[in-house]
């Protein structure tokens, strides 16, 4: 069995990782709180934007920043772009499935505990297909018991998340739950990095077409951060989920008054028009 490193960089790619892993979970969780002050298309346009959020930074680049540290002395390690692109859409596809269900199926502990099952094999899915994406000239495969344990937190940290999307709307509270869950994510990830076994190449070696971590995943990373933090400074402009549920509820008094008093409400529109052409319009003061 061959050594592997996961901290060729120290502690900087793990601490780089933790805070894309954080930064994905609270703005998944700033756009849930929206999403639940929504209805219709809007609610799926936040839970959209959650999704892409959780499963793009919280997880993709979470998982590939860490996979910058990773190393196998005296191999060279190239990744298949398009296995690699596919982990990132597989992410996206399960956490999105998984906000679906809770966002817009019943309100039960049982819709909850599906979500998260589904949710978390989308994150141990794309962490063990980002995995398969390395090509070098060796072989791996991974302890069972380590490798169940990665999935079960999986499994565990998506629920958690997703009951979080669910019961948190306050930001000091959004914040903790964020910091938890990067834990969460992070340690699934290092635990199945701990089970992978690494070996080498018996026979034909693994073909070497992909490409590197530096002309790749490096520019892919930064360019996804970016976006991140231009959402982030979207999603802080936004309206908050308290003024979307004010405009909803002001909305609703509206058309109450005009299905009770429809004579009522031409009225109302007609002295506030006569109103503002008054306002518009003053008669000349005498001279003086």
């Amino acid at each position: 069995m061959l050594t592997v490193h996961n901290f060729s960089y120290g502690l900087l790619t793990p601490a780089l990782a933790y805070l894309m892993s954080f930064l994905g979970s609270f703005l998944a969780l700033r756009c849930t709180s929206r999403a639940r002050a929504s209805t219709g298309s809007a609610r799926r346009g936040w839970l959209l934007v959650a999704a892409v959020s959780l499963g793009v930074t919280g997880i993709w680049v979470m998982h590939f920043i860490a996979m910058l540290g990773f190393s196998v002395p005296g191999d060279t390690i190239r990744f298949n772009v398009l296995v690699t692109l596919a982990s990132m859409l597989l992410a996206v596809a399960f956490v999105s499935l998984g906000l679906m269900i809770i966002g817009f199926g019943p309100a039960t502990n049982w819709a909850l505990v599906l979500a998260g099952v589904v949710t978390g094999f989308g994150v141990a899915g794309m962490h063990y297909t980002g995995m398969a994406a390395m090509e070098g000239p060796f072989r791996m495969n991974y302890d069972p018991l380590l490798f169940v344990l990665s999935v079960v937190i999986a499994i565990v940290a998506a629920t958690a998340a997703l009951w979080a999307t669910l019961r948190i709307s306050k930001m000091w509270a959004t914040l903790a739950a964020s910091l938890i869950m990067g834990v969460a994510v992070s340690g699934m990830h290092y635990t199945g990095m701990a089970a992978m076994r690494v070996y080498p190449a018996s026979g034909t070696s693994m073909g070497m077409g992909g490409a590197s971590a530096s002309s790749f995943l490096l520019p892919l990373i930064i360019g996804v951060s970016v976006l991140t933090f231009v959402l982030t400074a979207t999603i802080a402009l936004s309206p908050t989920d308290e003024e979307i549920s004010a405009d909803a509820e002001l909305m609703r008094r509206i058309e109450r008054v005009r299905a009770q008093a429809p004579d009522a409400a031409i009225m109302i529109k007609v002295t506030t028009a006569q109103a503002r052409r008054e306002r518009r319009w003053r008669p000349p003061s005498p001279p003086h």
